[in-house]
């Protein structure tokens, strides 16, 4: 079955500004979980999201759309990237999601993909 991993973490303030080395340093982690999940055969997919900041909303009502900058909602913690992971079972992703980088100082969402015939 495939499973979404969703990275729920609080927003990096505005005004912070990472030297390249520091962004080198957050980011092995994340490369070295990536390439797990691939030598392991069970990455689909997955992508960072750009800062929260850059989003925009859509709704449609009675015919009329309507935009907005920024989330839908406001929450302390933003949705900041995905694995898209084929697994067994639900147990087995959630382990894939415990060794998440993510998951020491945000939430991962575990959740399962509807697939349609």
């Amino acid at each position: 079955m495939k499973y979404a991993l969703l990275i729920y973490s609080e927003p990096m303030a505005g005004d912070q500004q990472l030297s390249p080395e520091e962004i080198e340093a957050m980011m092995a982690p994340w490369a070295t979980y990536t390439k797990d999940l691939q030598d392991a055969g069970v990455m689909l997919g997955g992508e960072a999201l750009k800062d929260v900041g850059t989003a925009t909303s859509v709704t449609l009502r009675d015919g009329e759309v309507t935009t907005t900058d920024g989330p839908f909602a406001e929450t302390k913690e933003v949705l900041g990237g995905f694995y898209l992971i084929e697994s067994a079972t639900l147990d087995d992703a959630i382990a894939w999601a415990a060794r998440c980088p993510g998951a020491a100082y945000g939430t991962i969402e575990v959740r399962p993909v509807e697939e349609f015939d």
